[in-house]
């Protein structure tokens, strides 16, 4: 438990931030993370403090990607897709190429500050914390937390901002290495996208403030975003520690869908049973079929569009009617799947995916990308299956 809580005044700018907790002192730095004043700021204060420990605001994979220059060789795409991880994949890649390209018309390499954070204790052998909450786990609670329309929502405009070429002029550039531009990014979003805030700000502001308290030393620095600055220092004077198995743990799926899943399955071939004993096996059969090629046909044009390989498209078509009838998964992972196997992404096109992302041209020349757009294509051709498939089912059961 927390007792004592100060805010120390300071000699250094206003993004350092002096706090007294108990009988230690935690230094809270607020980045920009396409700031070169950031990171300088970060190595004088590292420097001048000669802390006990410094905390970053990084798990251990975004940590041991930012210092491994071959980190897209260690990526399994076909372990990705079998755990249906895809569209959190596709997600924090936007987001990356968000800041990437930010960073560009900055002048410095996006988290630049985080990585000088750990390289220069390292320098001056003091022992380093990564205090955030795992990538995974984040992106996953705020998918699972999101409706399928607010999805797409934060899918358009991630997608926009990539897509957007006009200019920043230099006093808005000025503004932005001031702020973390990508909680900024995502504040802004939270009128729309209330729980895409609360997973990705304000339950990670308890995860840093709770792992900073924890970090062994009496004299700490804390290197996070400017975004999570004011949720720390709400967080950091209270004891959150019960909440920490909580918020780790990815929710399961809702009752209400899983019943849906199984329920409109269940519903159609119900119903064509019940059309073979009231109107004959021909009848039902001829149903069958139909819903087969409403399926089957959208899914296989889809994976066309993408450019998908000639084998993933019959994929598509033969897969399409079969995963439509189990929830457990859908065809855009079978086309995707297949798609990898057969046309696997090079290590140049992960390494050049950000900027790929910002033409349309790029998500059908790379590798990758067009792993997206297999996925989802097919995806919407099989739903889209699923309306013009059912209607057609019920119209012969009741017609």
């Amino acid at each position: 438990m927390v007792n004592t809580l100060s805010f120390e005044s300071n000699t250094y700018p206003p993004d350092v931030h002096r706090i007294a907790l108990e009988n230690r002192t935690l230094l809270l730095i607020g980045t920009a993370h396409v700031s070169q004043e950031s990171v300088d700021l970060v190595k004088e204060v590292i420097n001048n403090e000669k802390p006990d420990c410094v905390c970053i605001e990084l798990d251990e994979k975004r940590y041991r990607a930012m210092r491994e220059k071959e980190q897209w060789q260690s990526l399994d795409l076909k372990e990705v897709i079998k755990k249906k991880h895809l569209s959190t994949l596709l997600v924090s890649l936007l987001m990356a190429s968000y800041q990437k390209k930010l960073g560009a018309k900055l002048g410095v390499t996006p988290g630049a500050e985080l990585l000088t954070a750990a390289t220069t204790a390292e320098d001056m052998g003091i022992p380093i914390s990564l205090c955030d909450r795992e990538i995974r786990i984040t992106l996953r609670r705020a998918w699972k937390s999101t409706s399928f329309f607010k999805k797409s929502y934060l899918l358009a405009s991630l997608l926009a901002t990539l897509f957007d070429t006009s200019e920043i002029e230099a006093q808005d550039l000025e503004e932005l290495k001031k702020k973390d531009v990508l909680s900024e990014l995502l504040s802004e979003m939270g009128t729309a996208l209330p729980s895409i805030k609360k997973v990705l700000i304000d339950e990670r502001d308890i995860y840093l403030a709770e792992k900073i308290k924890a970090s062994e030393g009496s004299r700490l620095v804390a290197v996070v975003g400017a975004g999570h600055i004011e949720g720390i220092k709400q967080k950091i004077g209270e004891d959150n520690r019960h909440m920490l198995d909580e918020i780790q743990t990815i929710p399961p799926a809702s009752k209400l869908w899983k019943v849906a899943g199984w329920g409109i399955p269940l519903l159609i071939i119900g119903a064509i049973f019940a059309i073979g004993f009231m109107k004959g096996a021909k009848i039902a059969g001829a149903s069958f079929v139909f819903w087969s090629l409403a399926h089957g046909i959208p899914a296989a044009i889809g994976a066309m569009i993408a450019l998908a390989h000639p084998y993933t498209t019959l994929g598509a078509f033969a897969a399409a009617p079969f995963t439509s009838l189990t929830p457990v998964i859908g065809a855009g992972y079978v086309t995707a799947f297949i798609q990898v196997m057969l046309r696997p992404p090079v290590v140049r096109e992960f390494e050049t995916v950000s900027n790929d992302m910002a033409t349309i041209n790029g998500w059908w020349k790379n590798k990758l990308l067009r792993i997206f757009l297999v996925f989802f294509l097919t995806g919407i051709g099989s739903a889209i299956g699923t309306w013009v498939g059912g209607y057609h089912v019920v119209k012969n059961l009741i017609g």
